[in-house]
């Protein structure tokens, strides 16, 4: 049973993230590919196949992993822990982002001041 669902209905939205995040990634990469090999003269067929293959077999990769017992039970406690998390509200989130937009812009006038003294003062003493 290699391509059974491990613990089925456990996890459920970790591991379709996880698999749809994975499957995204190995689409990009298989539509690279198909573009380099469209620059080629080596024939519709190939140019096709080469890439649905390596897509198919990389989506049977990722099913096979994301129902391998160990990388399961990880996800199903993942789930299961940020199930417990408590969340902050919105007011905190944006009273909190207001923070550090701020310092940021602070510390950067700060070191913008304290780069324009000392390239005025490297300035002064080589030149």
């Amino acid at each position: 049973m290699i391509f059974g669902i491990y613990k089925r209905g456990q996890g459920k939205y970790t591991r379709l993230c996880s698999a749809f995040g994975a499957a995204i990634v190995v689409a990009l990469g298989c539509l690279q590919l198909y573009k380099k090999l469209d620059a080629t003269d080596l024939g519709l067929w190939i140019e096709t196949m080469v890439p649905v293959g390596l897509f198919v077999g990389l989506a049977l990769l990722i099913f096979w992993l994301i129902n391998k017992p160990t990388t399961a039970d990880f996800l199903i406690a993942a789930e299961g822990e940020m199930k417990k998390v408590s969340w902050s509200s919105r007011q905190e989130i944006i009273v909190s982002t207001v923070v550090v937009v701020v310092v940021v812009i602070i510390m950067a006038g700060l070191l913008g001041f304290t780069d324009l003294i000392f390239a005025r003062l490297f300035m002064w003493l080589l030149g």
